[in-house]
């Protein structure tokens, strides 16, 4: 099977790609893919039991299995909390913009999916002279959108779908949810449902749904689980094994 690539993009940073992208490796690991994570560039290191770490990282690296090095996951790391080209002119370092794309090329053939997950926003910078959505245009990856259930998230999700059509394959659109659910749960499901129908008509698309909060997230849509057809969604044939 040839490697498909799928790029993970967000309304804003903070809205939970890397959740959406840790529970999407997961479904496709399930259905009998074989995944890899790419992380162009990540900033923002932490220091745990004396070494530097990149949680997002970690958590995709933890996600396609443990046995992928960490500097193919994510091969440009920065420890400043900042945009990656802001944050690499800190190290007297620069982003290498043609090594962007070679590290997802790196993956072709080895896996049958990639999930490429960006920084930030669509158009949030990643290279002196990139955003995500160059990446994504070289890449020639189909794009999924996360946007975060908040105030104003029909705004966000509209503008930059109406942004990625302009250059890209817009492959869905995922509402993720940002906080532990109210005691009454069907006003967390009705606003969030709201939120996804007004994009939807607006938008002229079906979302895929929405990703709930916590360690085992599922993807819902009018208070019930959605179990998605992967050959229908992604650009993928059937994966070579099937788990029992």
């Amino acid at each position: 099977m040839t490697t498909v690539r799928c790029f993970i993009t967000g309304t804003d940073t903070g809205v939970g790609k890397t959740h959406f992208s840790v529970w999407l490796i997961g479904q496709l690991r399930a259905a009998g893919y074989r995944v890899g994570a790419y992380k162009p560039v990540c900033s923002g290191v932490e220091v745990r039991d004396g070494r530097p770490t990149w949680e997002d990282a970690d958590r995709l690296a933890t996600a396609v299995g443990g046995e992928w090095p960490l500097d193919r996951i994510a091969p440009q790391r920065f420890e400043a909390p900042l945009a990656p080209p802001v944050a690499a002119v800190l190290e007297s370092r620069e982003v290498d913009e043609p090594a962007l794309a070679a590290g997802a090329e790196w993956w072709d053939g080895r896996v049958d999916v990639l999930i490429v997950e960006g920084a930030g926003g669509w158009l949030s910078p990643i290279s002196r002279n990139w955003t995500n959505a160059d990446l994504a245009q070289r890449l020639a990856s189909p794009v999924v959108l996360v946007a975060g259930n908040r105030l104003g998230v029909i705004n966000h999700a509209l503008l930059s779908i109406a942004e990625i059509r302009r250059t890209c394959d817009l492959a869905g659109i995922v509402l993720n949810q940002l906080a532990p659910m109210p005691t009454t749960r069907s006003s967390v499901f009705d606003a969030a449902q709201s939120n996804l129908d007004e994009i939807e008509r607006r938008a002229g698309l079906k979302a895929w749904g929405t990703l709930t909060y916590g360690e085992r997230p599922q993807l819902v849509c009018r208070g019930a689980e959605v179990v998605p057809d992967w050959m229908q969604l992604l650009p993928l044939g059937r994966p070579e094994w099937q788990p029992s």
